[in-house]
């Protein structure tokens, strides 16, 4: 079954974490889909991964871009494996019906929204019961912690 990850962002938003996470997507040479919440929000992280930092970038497309099969990051607002990724990021609440296709999915929501915390939750138990390989990441003021 595949692992799945919970990021509990507590400390930082979404746009200031996750390209922390695809970094060590790409250090570990592997290819991810971010699954993002709609096509504005799409069109949003794929011009925040190009000046998030000054000294660096992340290479990646979404559909303006196309050749997503040359992409080792695809940013899209749908349930799709365009680029042959081994990780999906799912954001935003979004879901997937093709978890078994990656080896990794991360679940990153927001930990001071009530109905983002709500929906993880519901996430974790259904995965729980899909025998999921599950780990819970929670943002502390040294960093990312595993919590049991």
């Amino acid at each position: 079954m595949t692992d799945v990850h919970f990021y509990h962002l507590t400390r930082s938003s979404l746009e200031q974490a996750l390209p922390e996470v695809l970094e060590k997507v790409l250090a570990r040479g592997w290819r991810a889909v971010v699954v993002a919440g709609s096509a504005e929000r799409v069109e949003s992280l794929t011009q925040h991964l190009w000046t998030y930092r000054p000294d660096s970038f992340l290479p990646h497309g979404d559909a303006r871009d196309g050749l997503p099969e040359h992409q080792p990051i695809w940013i899209t607002p749908d349930d799709v494996r365009s680029n042959n990724a081994e990780v999906l990021i799912l954001t935003d609440g979004a879901a997937s019906t093709h978890l078994d296709d990656y080896a990794r999915v991360c679940e990153m929501f927001a930990g001071a929204n009530d109905e983002a915390l709500a929906e993880a939750r519901r996430r974790w138990r259904t995965y729980k019961e899909q025998d999921h390989g599950l780990t819970y990441w929670r943002q502390e003021p040294k960093g990312w912690v595993q919590q049991t």
